[in-house]
Order: C-alpha cells, then sequence, then structure tokens
C-alpha cells in the first residue's frame, strides 16, 4: 500500500503537486491520491488482458482514503478528483467511509516517518539546529534524554539516536491508543472498524498536540525556509515550463505518449501531458527541461 501510495507523487515532491495542480485548474485539476489511482486502474499496461495491476479492492480504497472519507457533509462524489469519480463508476469503494485497518496505519506510518525524516533533513541541511528544537514538547526531552546519556557524542550521531528514539516514542504512543480504541469499540470485522464514527488507529490527544507542535515548528523553520522557497519556485518553473510547451506542442512528446491526445491545448491532451509529468523522477524533469528549453543541449 506504502509503495502503490507513492506512484503518484509527482517530481519535487509537493512543488511539483502544486505546479500541475495549477496548471491543471481548468482541465480537472491534480491531485496526488487520485493520480495513484489513475496509474494502478489505468495506466499502467503490464498484462495482456486487462490494464492496471489488478490491486484488491482494500488496496484501492486504502489509496484513495487512507486519510478518512472523502465523501463528507458538504462534498459530493461530483466534487472529487476527476480519476476518483470515473473508478466509482465501475466499482464502490465506500468513499463516506474510513479506509480499512491496514490503510489507517500506512497513513499514520507515514506521517511518523516524514516528520522525524525533516527533523534529520533539516538539521543536516543546517536550516535549523539542535538548540532551536529544545523548547518543542517531547522532541526537546528526547535530544535532552540522548545527549545526557551520552555526553561528548558527536552530533550526527546525537541526531541519529534521537530521531531513532522519537520515532519509537511516536509507534509506542499509537499502539497504545489504537489498543484502547480496539478495547472500547470491539469491531468484529473490517467492516465494523470502516463504519466507525472516527479513525480506529490514532494517536493520543497528548501526542497529537506534540506532533501539531512539531509540524508547526518544520513549516516556519524548514518549508517557508528562503533556500527552500528558492528550491519550490525553481522546482515549480520546471514544471510550468513543460506542461505549457508539451500542452501547446503534443508533437513534442514520445510517440506513446502523443496516442490519445486530441490536439494543441486539448483537453485529453493537457492529461496525458499531465500524466507524462507527473511520472518522471526530479533528474528526467530537470533533464527533459534542459533537452527541450537549452537551445545549446545536443540532446533535444
Amino acid at each position: 500500500l506504502a509503495l502503490a501510495h507513492d506512484l503518484g507523487h509527482t517530481p519535487f515532491g509537493h512543488a511539483g503537486e502544486t505546479a500541475l495542480d495549477t496548471c491543471m485548474v481548468d482541465y480537472g485539476g491534480f491531485d496526488h491520491n487520485a493520480q495513484t489511482l489513475r496509474i494502478v486502474t489505468k495506466l499502467e499496461r503490464r498484462y495482456p488482458e486487462f490494464d492496471g495491476l489488478n490491486l484488491t479492492w482494500e488496496a484501492l480504497e486504502g489509496l484513495v482514503k487512507h486519510n478518512g472519507p472523502v465523501i463528507v457533509p458538504g462534498r459530493n462524489l461530483s466534487d472529487l478528483p476527476r480519476a476518483i469519480v470515473e473508478y466509482a463508476e465501475t466499482q464502490d469503494l465506500e468513499l463516506d467511509t474510513f479506509a480499512g485497518p491496514e490503510a489507517q496505519v500506512a497513513a499514520l506510518a507515514d506521517d511518523i516517518a516524514y516528520n522525524n525524516h525533516d527533523i534529520d533533513d533539516g538539521l543536516r541541511a543546517r536550516l535549523f539546529t539542535i538548540d532551536d528544537l529544545m523548547a518543542l514538547p517531547l522532541v526537546g526531552d528526547v535530544f535532552r534524554r540522548v545527549m545526557d546519556r551520552y555526553p561528548g557524542l558527536e552530533t550526527a550521531r546525537v541526531i541519529h539516536e534521537a530521531v531513532r528514539e522519537l520515532i519509537g516514542e511516536m509507534i509506542g504512543d499509537l499502539l497504545e491508543e489504537t489498543r484502547r480504541r480496539l478495547a472500547e469499540a470491539k469491531p468484529a470485522s473490517a467492516a465494523d472498524i470502516r463504519a466507525m464514527n472516527r479513525p480506529l488507529v490514532g494517536f493520543t490527544d497528548e501526542m497529537n498536540e506534540h506532533n501539531a507542535a512539531l509540524k508547526a515548528f518544520l513549516f516556519e523553520r524548514m518549508y517557508r525556509h528562503y533556500r527552500v522557497n528558492r528550491s519550490m519556485s525553481k522546482a515549480q518553473r520546471i514544471v510550468r515550463d513543460l506542461f505549457g510547451l508539451l500542452h501547446r506542442s503534443p508533437d513534442q512528446l514520445p510517440p506513446e505518449w502523443q496516442q490519445g491526445c486530441d490536439g494543441p491545448e486539448g483537453f485529453k491532451t493537457a492529461r496525458r501531458v499531465c500524466d507524462f509529468i507527473a511520472g518522471m523522477t526530479d533528474k528526467f524533469a530537470i533533464e527533459e527541461h534542459q533537452r527541450l528549453f537549452d537551445l545549446h543541449d545536443p540532446r533535444s
């Protein structure tokens, strides 16, 4: 499930996703969960008898609604991304319920990994320091504990050990709270879990507060750092440039990607171009931009 979820990620992560959503505003928009569903049900062509990867119903519903129901009061099926609406015509993913337990676990495991990876990245990139983290609940406590236990330990090892222990703290809290909810709700089946009025898998209120404080810190000190903003600006410019050129001139797409286009600046062309760009790695997107826009690039 986690691997399949990553299929919908664009080059340059959130920056690329934002740029594609802007480019696709008049053509159904872009959503990475919907793009994942599109990849595993339509775009992958590995088997002679069907398109897609023949995933289970549970895997597909988990990809779409691992963060919770997508049909909620005030939001109908017609308000959802086009790929989800189209798939709902062929199979009911129960979009107004929570996902099954595996998907709920995968969603929070992703949060744990993401936040701790960003602590590690931010420290190593010197966007902030260990001292800056000391005022944060839990995070500061763990770093102090590690440094008290291992006085004089080199900084790189302090970071690794503290992040390792933070992950353990978050996993322990998640297990404890989920066991409590299981004992309280007593679900007898996965269907019972989907029908609950809140997720079965979750953190305690205290850990949710710790995570909110950490996310606020990372947003201010990392995601909005001027060096990060510069990189995101470059990434978005690359994606917008690629989309604009290929949408106007679909004959510059590789031959297999020209299939299904409906001419320059067409609706179907926009979706094909979007699919093409969304499947790029960072490196390939940069190289493709150079090939198309650098007049001196011999690979054009």
